[in-house]
């Protein structure tokens, strides 16, 4: 169960008037998931340059854009193939450059507490965050559908963009330091919940007796005369 699923519904309704708008307007889902990553990337610069709060505001901003491209390909009938890989494939980047740029504050800022176990543990939550979406993609390229766990995406996103807007660097960035440590466990957590999902649902898939083949059809009229 994801920590933001509540929030869901209401926010696709506050998001619809934009949506229709966007499509009015002839933007492409593709321009908005490029404008949506050029935000998230100057995030992590803004996060590297000591700007904590602005830069939790563009990678709130860089959410909202996020979820506009799809809603937009899906209303206006404009889904596409490269369409799915070129945002899935930007959304990495935007995951490893935000954690990236945080780690670069923890590195550089004056008064940072816990300077180095800071550091290690975004480099925890980029690699936990990348498996996350590798661990879905690759059960969903073997047929099972793999949406559980914790946290995905989006609560990184509205989790780290919040604490980041509203706290800044507040207690020598102790605040930060133990968002992106509730959020990197919070993806280890959804990589084994995710593990342990495609294990049940693969290992029931290969106990399952296969069906049998359908006889032909002369071996069922021969078995039916006695032959």
């Amino acid at each position: 169960m994801k920590l933001l699923g509540a929030l869901e519904r209401p926010y696709y309704a506050l998001v619809r008037a934009p949506v229709n708008a966007l499509i009015r307007a002839g933007v492409r889902p593709n321009t908005i998931t490029t404008f949506g990553t050029g935000l998230v990337l100057l995030s992590a610069v803004v996060y590297g340059l000591g700007h904590v709060r602005l830069g939790g505001l563009l990678l709130l901003a860089s959410g909202i854009a996020d979820t506009l491209d799809g809603q937009v390909a899906r209303a206006a009938a404009m889904e596409t193939k490269f369409g799915a890989f070129y945002d899935s494939t930007l959304d990495r980047v935007g995951d490893g450059a935000t954690f990236i740029g945080i780690a670069v504050y923890f590195m550089t800022a004056p008064d940072v507490a816990w300077r180095v176990p800071a550091v290690i543990v975004c480099m925890v939550a980029i690699l936990a965050s990348l498996l996350v979406s590798y661990a879905r993609a690759r059960a969903e390229g073997l047929g099972i559908d793999c949406k559980v766990g914790i946290a995905q995406r989006a609560e990184r996103i509205i989790l780290l963009g919040l604490v980041s807007l509203l706290f800044g660097a507040m207690a020598r960035a102790q605040v930060l330091e133990a968002a992106v440590l509730v959020l990197g466990l919070a993806s280890v957590i959804t990589v084994v919940q995710r593990f342990v999902y495609v294990y049940r649902v693969a290992s029931g898939a290969e106990l399952r007796p296969a069906r049998p083949e359908p006889a032909p059809a002369a071996v069922l009229d021969s078995l039916s005369k006695g032959r």
